[in-house]
């Protein structure tokens, strides 16, 4: 850890921003909280899907299990932004080639770029496509489930599929209509994904409050940031501390958000309306909510998170400029591989 993370103050030092639309400077760095490594799960939408997927590969001694929302398998744009955005997003044959994947996954894993996979024994996933969804393909979907069974026999794997879910992270009450790609990306659904992330991959237990409890700060990412990369990350992050999590240990749940739906682009809206932070109380789950930043140097003008190689060709492996970024945060929370 650098110097800035290794003297980080409690809680009650950070800035607090309720609502956070007033934060226009980096919060201080992350607080020393006491996190149970055994309990730490990612989840992401689109873009986030992508990213959820490819941190959860390269930490798997690290990771419990993703949530995934309109995404595609691992390596499957291969660095290749065309790629990406054609066989990874709008294929309309049986998607992905999934044998080919697993085997890169495989090769990644025996060098060292991603984490053994035995790792995944035991992991919880679970995977969502809406099927009003005509931004990322249904068949790319379908794929994600048989790769990670390629890759493990005994990873426990649960897809969802829902009628009238456009390419939106679904909620049962807040966002627009559920049917349309708007921002911010949140559709009213009927429908709370964030609590069926929580049941299937955190194993959450019961029904929440009707409001979340905690605090919502701002922190500075680069304080987090690995030596002599740039990540491509926002100057400012954010963290939900459930108030039972300030003085006890508990887990930790990262949330990737898709194109578009960084703070950068709609404030803190998919923050506030995606619906975590009550499931997050029940759970005693502290949430981190990684936030990157729109660049045209390199070609990344929607911020979405790297799933094709943008921030150089080790993209999706530990060394990966955002993967390792997630390297660091994890081993500031004591959470750190074999």
């Amino acid at each position: 850890m650098s110097g800035g993370c290794a003297n980080l103050a409690g809680v009650s030092a950070m800035l607090i921003c309720l609502g956070l639309s007033a934060c226009s400077e980096p919060g201080p760095g992350l607080p020393a909280l006491r996190i149970d490594p055994e309990r730490v799960s990612v989840s992401g939408i689109s873009s986030g899907a992508y990213m959820a997927h490819q941190v959860h590969l390269a930490f798997s001694t690290r990771i419990a299990g993703a949530g995934l929302i309109a995404g595609g398998p691992y390596a499957c744009a291969g660095g290749d932004l065309s790629r990406a955005l054609e066989q990874c997003m709008q294929t309309r044959d049986s998607g992905p080639e999934v044998t080919a994947l697993s085997d890169i996954a495989r090769t990644r894993a025996a060098a060292g770029s991603l984490d053994p996979l035995s790792g995944l024994a035991g992991d919880r996933v679970w995977i969502f496509h809406g099927d009003a969804d005509y931004t990322v393909a249904a068949g790319v979907t379908a794929t994600v489930a048989p790769l990670y069974a390629a890759l493990s026999d005994s990873v426990q794997v649960e897809q969802v599929s829902r009628a009238g879910v456009a390419h939106v992270f679904p909620t049962d009450a807040a966002g627009g209509d559920c049917d349309q790609t708007a921002a911010p990306f949140v559709g009213n659904c009927g429908f709370d994904a964030a609590g069926a992330i929580f049941t299937a991959v955190v194993g959450a237990a019961g029904a929440p409050a009707a409001a979340h409890e905690g605090t919502l700060t701002a922190f500075d990412q680069n304080l987090v940031m690995v030596d002599g990369s740039d990540s491509t990350l926002a100057d400012q992050g954010y963290l939900y501390v459930p108030r039972r999590c300030r003085d006890q240990v508990c887990g930790l749940h990262i949330v990737f958000h898709g194109c578009q739906q960084s703070a950068e682009s709609i404030g803190t809206e998919f923050i506030d309306s995606s619906g975590y932070p009550r499931w997050a109380d029940l759970a005693d789950i502290v949430l981190v909510y990684p936030q990157t930043r729109s660049s045209l140097m390199p070609l990344n003008p929607k911020a979405c998170w790297d799933w094709w190689g943008y921030t150089g060709a080790d993209y999706d492996t530990r060394t990966g400029a955002q993967i390792a970024w997630v390297g660091r945060l994890l081993d500031h929370f004591g959470v750190r591989g074999p």
